[in-house]
């Protein structure tokens, strides 16, 4: 697969970038060793780049596919901290748990803090502090704010940022996917690196995936994409589409016709309502005393399973 330059960084990345989250205890649960040969079978055709975070459990998953592995890899990790002590501990934590004295990049990550600048304002002084230790190889900004967004391009300590952008605009907190489109262009022209999450609005778009990914692609600015991927025909056929390959239709019909859906399992449910907090999309309610969810509305994050206190939430 060929390479793209992530902005100012310097990084060599490959544009289909390995999202791990549905890898974790969030989404599909699979065991290290099932997580890390998906991976590994990513990384052996191509794919340089990996993203988790703390909250994807997912890092274990990434140990085992890069033992023994030689090859060029980036990773990129998720701190969701409130405070400096605890942005610190998740970077230690994921240090530790990768087995690497540097995370190539560590991205401030507020899915619902619209002006981070301000209100994460210790956690990024923290990662920049952690930059200068050489714990850190760049410092990122992940959010689904167009607020947020825009912001990074005033402030060049942001390297790569990692917005929510799909053709329908779906996820995004404040705006349309034009205006998202508009501040990641603003990002790009300082610079900055760009790979996108939600390409396909947490599956919402799984009919129309080739096409969705190229809209996203097709964006001034935008290096990757960040995709979930379960099956080594998953694996092959976007590293194909990537690659520019002509996507073989049998296999892409079937691809798109699969959809996730997110689990609540009601019977265990005690209806406490922290869920609809994390929700960032409104796509959750407490009906008749538990949760429910509205599944047209819903991207897939799955942050309501990492807050729901009874672990019964659960991307399927």
């Amino acid at each position: 697969m060929h390479q793209v330059i992530l902005g100012r960084t310097g990084l060599r990345i490959s544009p289909l970038v390995f999202g791990t989250l549905p890898l974790g205890p969030l989404q599909a649960n699979l065991s290290p060793a099932e997580g890390g040969r998906l991976i590994r079978h990513a990384l052996e055709r191509g794919v340089t780049m990996l993203d988790t975070a703390e909250l994807y459990g997912s890092y274990p998953h990434v140990r085992e596919a890069l033992a023994g592995y030689a090859g060029p890899v980036v990773i990129a990790s998720k701190t969701h901290a409130n405070t400096a002590e605890i942005a610190r501990a998740h970077v230690e934590r994921a240090l530790r748990e990768l087995g690497r004295e540097r995370v190539d990049i560590i991205h401030l990550h507020g899915a619902r803090v619209r002006d981070p600048f301000t209100e994460r304002a210790e956690v990024l002084e923290e990662l920049l502090r952690m930059k200068a230790e050489g714990k850190i190889g760049h410092v990122g900004l992940s959010s689904h704010y167009i607020a947020a967004i825009r912001a990074a391009a005033d402030h060049p300590e942001i390297e790569v940022v990692h917005p929510l952008i799909n053709r329908i605009g779906m996820g995004i907190l404040d705006g349309t996917a034009e205006e998202m489109a508009d501040a990641i262009a603003a990002c790009a022209r300082t610079g900055t690196g760009v790979y996108a999450m939600k390409a396909l609005a947490g599956g919402n778009l799984i009919a129309e995936a080739r096409q969705s990914f190229a809209y996203v692609l097709g964006l001034a600015g935008v290096h990757g994409i960040a995709i979930g991927m379960l099956s080594e025909g998953e694996i092959d056929a976007n590293v194909a589409l990537f690659s520019g390959i002509a996507p073989e239709p049998a296999v892409w019909e079937e691809l798109e016709q699969k959809r996730r859906r997110l689990r609540i399992m009601e019977a265990f449910c005690k209806g406490c309502g922290v869920c609809i907090d994390a929700c960032t999309n409104h796509a959750l309610s407490v009906v008749d005393g538990t949760a429910r969810v509205d599944e047209e509305a819903c991207i897939l994050c799955g942050y309501c399973g990492a807050a729901c206190p009874e672990f019964i939430i659960r991307v399927v």
